[in-house]
C-alpha cells in the first residue's frame, strides 16, 4: 500500500489543469466520496497492525493535504483572473450594455404638473381632500338639490346609508373635487384663491370617452369685487399657456347648481385646427371646461358673507385636456398601464 500511495503523490505532481471544468475534474478524482483519498480511507480502515496503521495514516494525510493544497491554489488562481476580466469589460467603453432604461411621468401626471404650474404663476395653491365624502361636502353644500339627477345612485358611488335620513351620515366617493372647495371655505376667510387636483368617482360605463374614475382639477378664487371678467381673463390665459397662443375661447351659457352665472368653455379644436373633424364632430369646437360666479348660496353655506364677497369657480378634467394635447383617442389607455402607450412620454417633463 505504500508503493501504490507513493505512485499517487508522483501522479498528483504532474497534474494539469488549464480551467474551471478540469479543476472540477480534478476534485472529483482526488478528493470526492469516490475519489483516490477516499478509496484509501476505505482501505486503511482494514488495516489491523498498529505500526503499519501509524505509517500509512501519515502517508494518506499528506496525499490528502497535497491534493487539497494544489486544488485550493487553483481555485484562487481561477477566480482572480475572473475577476480581472469582469474588471476589463467594465473598462472597456465601446462594448455595448444592456441598459435598463428609465421610467417615464404617466400623462396624467405630466398634465396636472403642468396645469398646477401655470395656475401657481398667478397666484393659485394647491389643496387637497378626502377622496371619501359625506353629503355635505358633496352635494348639500354646493347648493345641489336633494332631487337633483346627480344624487342618483346610477351616477354616485354610496358607502353607506342611514336609513332614517338619506342626507345624514351618507358617505360617498366623491364626484367632483369642488368638495374641497367647501372645506377650504369652511375653515379659511377671503380672499381664497385655490387649485384643487384629484381623482373623482362616477358610476359610469366605461368607453373610450367616459370611465367610472378619472382626474379633475378644480378652482377657486373668492374675494371682494370679483367679476365674471376676472373669470374669463384667468380662463383665458390658462389657455393660451396650455394649448398656445393661436387657440381660440368661447364661452357658451349653461348650468351648475353651485354656479350662477354658469358657462361652458371651449376651445378651437387643436386636431384639425378649427376646421372641422370626427374629434370635434366637424364644429371646429371642443369643449374643455365648465365654470361660472361661486352662487351666493354656496359662500353662506360655508360661512362666508355673499353681501361683501364674490367669486368664480372651474373645472376640468384632465383626461379631456391631456387628450386634446396628446391627440389620444381612447380615455382606457391612461388605465390600462401598457408599456407600449406610456413608453411614448418618456421625454415629457415638467
Amino acid at each position: 500500500m505504500k508503493d501504490k500511495i507513493a505512485n499517487y503523490l508522483n501522479e498528483l505532481q504532474i497534474e494539469k489543469i488549464s480551467n474551471a471544468d478540469e479543476l472540477e475534474q480534478f476534485r472529483l478524482k482526488w478528493l470526492s466520496k469516490k475519489g483516490i483519498v477516499q478509496q484509501l480511507m476505505d482501505e486503511f480502515k482494514t488495516i489491523t497492525d498498529i505500526q503499519q496503521k501509524k505509517e500509512l495514516g501519515k502517508l494518506i494525510n499528506h496525499l490528502k493535504q497535497e491534493a487539497q493544497q494544489i486544488f485550493d491554489n487553483h481555485k484562487e488562481k481561477f477566480e482572480s483572473e475572473k475577476s480581472l476580466s469582469n474588471d476589463k469589460i467594465l473598462d472597456d467603453l465601446s462594448l455595448e450594455l444592456n441598459l435598463v432604461q428609465n421610467g417615464s411621468l404617466h400623462p396624467l401626471t405630466i398634465v396636472k404638473n403642468e396645469i398646477i404650474n401655470i395656475f401657481s404663476k398667478i397666484g393659485f395653491v394647491v389643496s387637497d381632500g378626502p377622496e371619501i365624502e359625506d353629503d355635505w361636502h358633496n352635494f348639500t353644500a354646493l347648493n345641489t338639490p336633494p332631487d337633483h339627477p346627480a344624487r342618483d345612485m346610477q351616477d354616485t358611488f354610496y358607502i353607506e346609508q342611514n336609513t332614517h335620513d338619506f342626507t345624514q351620515d351618507l358617505l360617498m366617493l366623491r364626484t367632483q373635487t369642488s368638495s374641497v372647495q367647501i372645506r377650504v371655505m369652511e375653515n379659511n376667510e377671503p380672499p381664497i384663491r385655490i387649485i384643487c387636483p384629484g381623482r373623482v368617482y362616477r358610476n359610469e360605463t366605461i368607453s373610450a370617452r367616459a370611465h367610472c374614475q378619472f382626474h379633475q382639477v378644480e378652482g377657486l378664487y373668492v374675494d371682494e369685487n370679483v367679476s365674471f371678467a376676472d373669470l374669463k381673463t384667468t380662463l383665458l390665459y390658462f389657455i393660451k399657456e396650455m394649448f398656445g397662443q393661436d387657440v381660440k375661447m368661447r364661452m357658451r351659457p349653461s348650468y351648475f347648481p353651485f354656479t350662477e352665472p354658469s358657462a361652458e368653455v371651449d376651445i378651437s379644436c387643436t386636431i384639425c385646427n378649427g376646421e372641422g373633424c370626427s374629434v370635434c364632430k366637424h364644429t371646429g369646437w371642443v369643449e374643455i371646461l365648465g365654470c361660472g360666479m361661486v352662487d351666493p348660496k354656496v359662500l353662506d353655506n360655508c360661512g362666508i358673507s355673499s353681501r361683501k364677497y364674490t367669486g368664480y369657480a372651474f373645472g376640468m378634467g384632465i383626461e379631456r385636456i391631456t387628450m386634446l394635447k396628446y391627440r389620444i383617442n381612447d380615455l382606457r389607455l391612461f388605465f390600462e398601464n401598457d408599456w407600449r402607450f406610456l413608453s411614448q412620454f418618456s421625454n415629457e417633463r415638467v
